[in-house]
């Protein structure tokens, strides 16, 4: 099932869109993060080839129906970073996200206007019932970002994912939709 990247307004005049190939620096930049390559498929060592991949792969998510990614995207224009909203467990009635922003977007709320835009549309266009977060425990930046978009914390998931060679605990957050926002 094909899924179309919608373009959606965020609070603070961000935006969010879907993957473009003018898209390369934002994706060489979180090559040299130390942390987002071990969580993503975001190439480490980063080369253009692989970064055109890594593009593609975002584009192969929305038309194999696994999820819709999308690029946050500020007032001028700038790639800041990606949020996604991934469908794999829709028939059971939720549905994951997970974000990064480049280094040099972290500090102005824009992890938390994205995940706030996309809750919305999630839960009022898809109907989706409940979102899931998973964050490790030490990740005080997102576990804030989570609780500003209205995300509870239900609990550790120990040994939860593999995350750069280890198993590592993760924090589950989620909002349903009964809850509202």
């Amino acid at each position: 099932m094909r899924l179309d990247v919608p373009e959606l307004p965020a609070p603070g005049g961000l935006a969010l869109r879907p993957w473009r190939l003018t898209d390369l620096p934002l994706v060489a930049e979180a090559a040299e993060d130390p942390y987002i390559p071990l969580i993503t498929t975001v190439p480490s060592p980063y080369s253009e080839a692989e970064g055109v991949a890594f593009v593609e792969r975002q584009w192969s998510r929305a038309t194999t129906g696994a999820g819709y990614p999308f690029v946050i995207v500020s007032a001028a224009g700038r790639p800041l970073g990606t949020i996604g909203l991934w469908v794999r467990d829709l028939p059971q009635g939720r549905a994951s996200l997970g974000y990064w922003l480049a280094a040099s977007a972290r500090g102005h709320g824009a992890a938390a206007s994205a995940l706030t835009a996309v809750t919305a549309w999630a839960l009022d266009e898809l109907r989706v019932p409940r979102l899931e977060l998973h964050i490790e425990p030490w990740n005080t930046p997102s576990l804030h970002t989570a609780e500003r978009a209205g995300f509870r914390r239900e609990g550790l998931l120990r040994s939860w994912q593999e995350v750069g060679g280890e198993r590592r605990d993760m924090y589950v957050y989620a909002l349903v939709s009964s809850e509202g926002r």
